[in-house]
């Protein structure tokens, strides 16, 4: 089983390869234009949350980057492997102590 999470290049291989830490090390500047409307929501935001403006746009990119990435990864199987997993996830569940605990236990709904 092979599982791609990142695709990646030759140029950003060698890049990583031969400059291991100075990306660690250096922080590049991201510029943008925004309308008045948007920078006051988003100050607003930050300062409900206890950050400033950078904070908190990388974070909220950060977030949105990590879940756009996470949604792109992809699983090879072999056609063997495809069918048992297929067939795991369409064969109901086996009983067991915790299964019967947890049909048992009252919802908090009700």
């Amino acid at each position: 089983m092979a599982v791609i999470a990142e695709p990646r290049t030759k140029r950003s291989a060698v890049r990583k390869a031969t400059h291991p830490t100075k990306s660690a090390e250096t922080r590049a500047a991201l510029n943008m234009r925004i309308q008045p409307d948007l920078r006051n929501l988003i100050d607003r935001a930050a300062e409900m949350t206890g950050k400033n403006r950078t904070d908190f746009v990388l974070d909220a990119a950060r977030q949105a980057a990590q879940a756009t990435l996470l949604d792109q990864v992809h699983v090879q199987l072999k056609p063997e492997a495809y069918a048992a997993f297929v067939q795991r996830l369409d064969a109901p569940p086996q009983p067991n102590e915790q299964l019967r605990r947890t049909m048992q236990t009252p919802p908090v709904w009700s």
